[in-house]
């Protein structure tokens, strides 16, 4: 038997929408990390990028559960004495609440070239317009 390794064509790929309008953090970037990798094809291939398109909007009202809004912190470091920077999500969200969403979503690929080429197909936006109509994303419905 010969293993057959599937041809990944540009033409194959699709755009979902995600609307993230009261879905939880961490299972909208579980979701979304499937859809990235491919995991819902049936020609997923570990080490090949077998997956969609993903724009996801209205990325400042996503929701995180538990009391994690004011304490939950992310730290940034600059290489320099004292060069930590240390925010909530209430922080990141009014200013970059992106961010949020694509860090989540960042953790749960792999940690090699190919995550890094995978999260380039994801586009996030903070409000309900996107700049991706020419590519007629169809809406994905998750469950909340």
């Amino acid at each position: 038997m010969r293993t057959v390794v599937p041809k990944v064509d540009l033409n194959q790929r699709k755009w979902h929408l995600i609307d993230a309008d009261g879905m939880i953090l961490g299972r909208l970037a579980a979701r979304i990390a499937n859809i990235l990798r491919g995991k819902d094809k049936p020609l997923f291939t570990p080490h090949l990028d077998t997956g969609d398109f993903v724009v996801v909007i209205n990325a400042e009202k996503v929701r995180v559960t538990g009391q994690k809004e004011t304490k939950k912190t992310y730290m940034t470091y600059s290489g320099w004495k004292g060069g930590e920077k240390i925010r909530t999500v209430a922080e990141i969200r009014a200013k970059h609440p992106e961010w949020l969403i694509q860090h989540a979503v960042k953790g749960m690929l792999p940690k090699n070239r190919l995550g890094r080429a995978l999260l380039g197909k994801l586009k996030v936006y903070r409000g309900p317009h996107h700049p991706h109509t020419a590519q007629k994303p169809e809406p994905l419905k998750l469950a909340v």
